[in-house]
Order: structure tokens, then sequence, then C-alpha cells
């Protein structure tokens, strides 16, 4: 692989939690604290409307309070994806532009598929993503994970970012990520602007010294995601797996215990929101586990719990 130009986009992007009152309604003042933590502990950009937003559990209409609502309040301040990952082509198409439009530097989206079974062959995925594509001028990441039930093969994702103009950045989240990001890192040379890491970076370490260039987690702590990413992208290895050693607790935490309730938590825990709820059918977490995030962060110290 040569070496290309550096990437549009890198670092930690973490995902933003919807920020929901005690009844269950959108709470905009407390989705706008949520952002400026966000961005005070150090996220170089952030993601909205992806399944650790919950927003399999949101009406379009505040789907799109939310992409309005949340990228004027950003208002530059760093890059925002879109997460627009819809089953039927022409829907994810027009939420892409609708993305676009109110000023996203960038789409996320799945591989269509719907429920345990539907899935759609790769020449229909192929044309699904030229389409969207076709329709945006923005760059297009594809999430490979394993919610969709959909084998995207690494040759398969490499032709794509070849072939397809704007796809150019994939989020990795399947089981041997690292094996997975080095050969598409390969196959796809300089048409794979960003290979990045997913899943809470629970593998983050193995993913960066494969290649990734990025790595989109959880929301409750960028300031100690930075601390390993900013370490390793620096030259300074050890200091990434000592850093790594340190936050791998928590980040064990929230990806096998608390899952997409952790960052809410540890946000209400810091007092940067008023309320920790997750929509119904979700329920609360366990006040055991609760208690052991919040016993697991404390040792840690993050931004989240002091920047109120």
């Amino acid at each position: 692989m040569t070496a290309g130009p550096p990437p549009r986009f890198r670092g930690v992007f973490p995902v933003v939690p919807t920020i929901f009152d005690d009844s269950g309604e959108l709470d905009p003042d407390g989705q706008r604290r949520c952002v400026d933590f966000m961005i005070d502990a150090g996220s170089d950009g952030l993601c909205i409307l992806a399944n650790f937003s919950e927003q399999f559990v949101l009406t379009d209409g505040e789907r799109d309070r939310l992409v309005d609502g949340i990228l004027d309040h950003v208002g530059g301040r760093v890059p925002v994806i879109v997460t627009t990952t819809h089953f039927s082509t022409q829907a994810c198409a027009e939420r892409s532009r609708r993305a676009q439009d109110a000023g996203a530097s960038m789409v996320m989206i799945m591989p269509p598929y719907h429920g345990a079974t539907i899935r759609v062959r790769e020449p229909e995925i192929f044309e699904f993503f030229q389409a969207v594509s076709d329709s945006i001028g923005i760059p297009i990441m594809i999430q490979d994970a394993p919610v969709s039930g959909t084998a995207l093969p690494a040759a398969f994702l490499a032709r794509m970012a070849r072939e397809i103009a704007n796809v150019a950045y994939f989020k990795i989240e399947v089981p041997g990520a690292a094996d997975k990001l080095r050969e598409l890192i390969t196959l796809g040379g300089d048409a794979v602007e960003g290979p990045w890491d997913g899943e809470e970076a629970i593998t983050l370490l193995p993913d960066l010294e494969a290649g990734a260039t990025g790595s989109m987690t959880g929301g409750g702590y960028p300031d100690g995601i930075r601390q390993i990413v900013d370490a390793y992208r620096d030259g300074r290895r050890e200091d990434a797996v000592e850093a790594y050693g340190r936050w791998l607790p928590l980040i064990n935490h929230e990806n096998r215990q608390a899952g997409l309730a952790a960052a809410k938590v540890l946000m209400k825990e810091g007092g940067v929101i008023a309320s920790e709820a997750v929509r119904h059918p979700l329920r609360p977490l366990h006040p055991q586990t609760r208690a052991g995030l919040i016993e697991t962060a404390r040792r840690l110290d993050p931004l989240v719990l002091r920047w109120a």
C-alpha cells in the first residue's frame, strides 16, 4: 500500500447518546449539554443517530429534530457523522441528502437488513451504496457490525471503496476485526481512506496496530480513549499500551455489562444531564451493574464525573 494523502477525518468520534427526560421525551437542553461535554472531553468529531443513540426507538420527526438541533448547536466546532441506515435504498438516500444539507460531514450506513432473516445479496448491496453515493457529495462510512447479520468480506468492501466514489470509511466491529482491517487496507489501498475501530474500543489496541486511523466508541469518556489513540498516533506505543490497560476495565464494563446506557449513566452521575432514561422497551441498568460502572469509572477520574 502506497502512502496517500492524510485522511479527512481521524481520531476519536464517539457516539452521542439521545437524551430523554424521565417521561421518555426528547430533552433538548440535556442534549446540548451532552454535546458540549463530549466536545470539551476531546472528541475529534461526533456521530449521531447510531445504534448507541437508540436510533431504533426514534420517530422520523424526532430524527429530523435531532439532526437539525445537534448540528446547529455544534456549529462546526467538530465534524459530525449522521447515521442514515435504512433498508430502503430510496429512504437511505433521502436521509443522507437531508443529513448533508443540514451540515453533516459524513454519513454512516449499515448494509440493508431487516429482522433476523431478511438480507440482500452482494450485487444489491453494491447497488444500494452506489445509489446513496450518487445522491450526496460527502463520504460514506460502511458500518460492518454483527447486528446486521450480513457478511461483508474484505474483498467486497475494498471493491466498493475502489468503485463507488464516496465510499471511503469503514467501521469494522466484527470478530477478528484487526485481521479484517489489515486485509481491507491491503486490498483497498488508497481508496480506503478511513479504516476505523468500533464496538466501544474493546479491540482498540489491536485495531490500531492493524492500521485503524479512527475509533467510534461510546460517548462517556472520550478523554480516556484519546489517551490511547493519541499516544499510538504519536509513536508512543508503550504509552498507548499502558493507557489501554488502564481504561480497559471501563471499556469492558460498557461493552459487556452496561451497553448503550453506560454513557448516559456516567453523564447523569456527573451532573451533565438530568436523566439517564432509556426509552421503553429498553430497561434501565440493574442497580448493581450501575454501581459497578460508576466505581470502575471513578478509579480513572474521567472528565464526565467532574465536567458539571
